[in-house]
């Protein structure tokens, strides 16, 4: 089966991975044109195209699918099946139509739960007690096509948007091997989903990780988690930036941003509702230490009745 493989990020390079570990015919990749990265801000290849370049496969950076140049392109190479990882470009449906069997996405959430962009995160964030990978036929609309296969994992308490990004780049690529082997077969039937149960996950911003002290605790804390390792969540300490990288609940109530209490276990902080405990923090020009360290060099930064903004 001649596969062309579409993806970005490490999410993407690890099915890719797979594919070539188990000897999948991948006869090119798409994936976006390289961007500044770093403080040099020097052009840097994605993670797809690092590994396709490793591997001696042909490399398609187009700006758009949209142009029939780059349809006639992808339609040279005659693919059976294109397989689509967080690739961040819209296929229209002319493309959808050139692979012999389709394409396929390995998406980040338990459909239609989480159609779009930050599908992990935002599972963290809303507080969901499970999430997974659905393998899905690609339509023309936002991840609304039938679903293939499903593999689920339970979202911990302690889980991060990294941590649970790592879970599922583990479990969509044998998925995706799996649903290949049943669509070549022809013995995988789609799902189609209920359109009643979708919601959207919505791009991360660095905006939306200030935190907003007259939120309730338990919002803030699941927020600090969803947004580790990016874009971390922040608020202003006598008027500079704090990095706020880890948190529990606390216990204690007060005007919402003011310091109930600081100590190695960490610093409680007012919320809207209830209060919450930071325990990893990055000041400016700094590394991220535990409180505790914080707390030992620095305690008058942290006294009691200080307010963050």
């Amino acid at each position: 089966m001649r596969i062309v493989f579409a993806g970005t990020p490490e999410f993407a390079a690890q099915h890719l991975q797979a594919l070539l570990d188990a000897g999948r015919q991948v006869v090119a990749i798409y994936t976006q044109p390289d961007r500044p990265s770093g403080r040099g801000q020097k052009l840097t290849p994605s993670p797809v195209k690092q590994l396709a370049v490793q591997h001696g496969i042909a490399v398609y950076q187009p700006q758009t699918l949209r142009d029939a140049e780059a349809q006639a392109e992808l339609a040279a190479l005659m693919p059976d099946l294109m397989v689509v990882v967080a690739y961040g470009l819209i296929l229209p449906q002319v493309v959808l139509d050139i692979p012999r069997l389709g394409c396929i996405n390995s998406h980040a959430s338990l459909l239609p739960r989480w159609r779009g962009a930050a599908p992990i995160q935002r599972a963290v964030q809303a507080g969901d007690a499970e999430s997974g990978v659905t393998v899905m036929r690609m339509e023309a609309g936002l991840d609304t096509g039938p679903m293939l296969l499903k593999v689920t994992t339970p979202i911990s308490a302690d889980d991060t948007g990294g941590s649970l990004h790592d879970r599922l780049a583990e479990l969509g690529p044998p998925a995706v091997l799996q649903a290949i082997d049943g669509l070549a077969a022809g013995t995988l039937q789609g799902e189609v989903q209920d359109d009643s149960f979708a919601t959207y996950a919505h791009k991360l911003n660095k905006d939306e990780a200030r935190l907003d002290w007259h939120r309730p605790a338990i919002e803030l804390e699941r927020l600090v988690r969803a947004f580790y390792p990016w874009p971390i969540c922040h608020s202003t300490l006598n008027n500079e930036p704090l990095k706020v990288l880890a948190a529990s609940l606390g216990e204690g109530r007060g005007t919402p941003g003011t310091v109930l209490a600081a100590s190695k276990e960490g610093l409680t902080v007012a919320c809207g509702e209830g209060a919450l405990r930071l325990t990893r923090l990055q000041l400016p020009g700094g590394k991220p230490l535990a409180f505790a360290d914080l707390f030992n060099s620095r305690r008058e930064q942290f006294a009691v009745g200080t307010v963050l903004q």
